[in-house]
């Protein structure tokens, strides 16, 4: 968008009906802002940042720029994962004054796997008001798109770097019936595919969401059997920002599960953790790595 391509936001017609809302002072604004696409911000969103007194943002540089593109020329302050506790200090104080002040973070909602979620806690313990201006969600959107049909899902965020801590936290997750969902760096999808494959049945279904609202947007879905050979088809698909669905665990597990933890009891007794876990994958068709932190549970180490 161009100079002269400014939308100027007091000239929308529509700007009526955003002011028709109210906007209190002394009140910290969580606005979500697009996570690709830059029209896919709200009326209403324009509107506030138009209103702030101050926008605390992830990255003043990307936020500004963002405010560039609407014609706003707004004052920010740095609010990231390394200074959150101090500027919830700072924001307070201007709340307390009687500002409007705006929290946004790089794209999408702010305190979802995103900075903002102390500042907000903060807010709240000083006995201030927190407003929330709903938008853009990398998450709800994949959802949307995916066609897994269920009535809950699980948000998990992004899974440890490590493989190990990975790989823990996917053990509890096997047997829930929600959707999953995860949030995964471009440099990392290839681990989290086999962290995924080690963990969930192959049959389950995978959804990858990749590049929302952007240019090269794609979102497919196939068995988790087939998820590393597609990811791996194009190395154009290991960049980009990711949304991973997984079909949650069928509600008849519980039998089965019950049946797998019958037998590693009895292979426990005559077999090491490591060969009771393996015999039981095998006898059983459950995971090994779950059988393996199961075992280790029961022998108490």
């Amino acid at each position: 968008m161009t100079e002269q391509q400014t939308i100027d936001i007091a000239r929308l017609p529509v700007m009526g009906e955003a002011a028709q809302q109210s906007y209190p002072t002394a009140t910290l604004y969580v606005v979500a802002t697009p996570i690709g696409n830059v029209t896919d911000i709200t009326l209403r969103a324009l509107y506030l940042l138009a209103l702030a007194d101050v926008v605390a943002c992830e990255d003043t540089r990307k936020t500004g720029a963002l405010l560039q593109r609407f014609g706003l020329n707004k004052q920010t302050i740095a609010a990231h994962q390394h200074n959150e506790r101090e500027v919830a200090d700072k924001i307070v104080e201007r709340l307390r004054s009687g500002q409007r002040v705006a929290l946004v973070s790089d794209a999408g909602t702010p305190a979802v796997s995103d900075p903002g979620a102390r500042i907000v806690d903060a807010v709240r313990a000083a006995g201030l008001a927190v407003m929330p201006l709903p938008g853009p969600s990398a998450a709800i959107a994949a959802l949307s798109a995916s066609g897994l049909v269920n009535d809950r899902f699980h948000f998990v965020g992004f899974l440890p770097a490590k493989a190990r801590q990975r790989e823990a936290a996917l053990v509890p997750l096997a047997r829930d019936t929600s959707t999953l969902v995860f949030y995964e760096a471009p440099h990392r999808i290839v681990d989290c595919v086999g962290a995924l494959l080690a963990a969930f049945e192959p049959t389950r279904q995978v959804v990858f969401a990749r590049e929302l609202s952007k240019l090269f947007e794609e979102v497919h879905r196939c068995p988790l059997s087939e998820a590393l050979a597609w990811v791996k088809a194009d190395q154009h698909r290991e960049r980009g920002e990711f949304v991973v669905l997984v079909e949650g665990a069928r509600a008849d597990t519980d039998e089965g599960d019950a049946e797998a933890e019958r037998v590693l009891q009895i292979l426990l007794t005559e077999c090491s953790v490591k060969q009771a876990a393996n015999l039981a994958a095998q006898i059983t068709g459950r995971k090994k790595n779950a059988l393996y932190e199961r075992a280790l549970q029961i022998k108490g180490e």
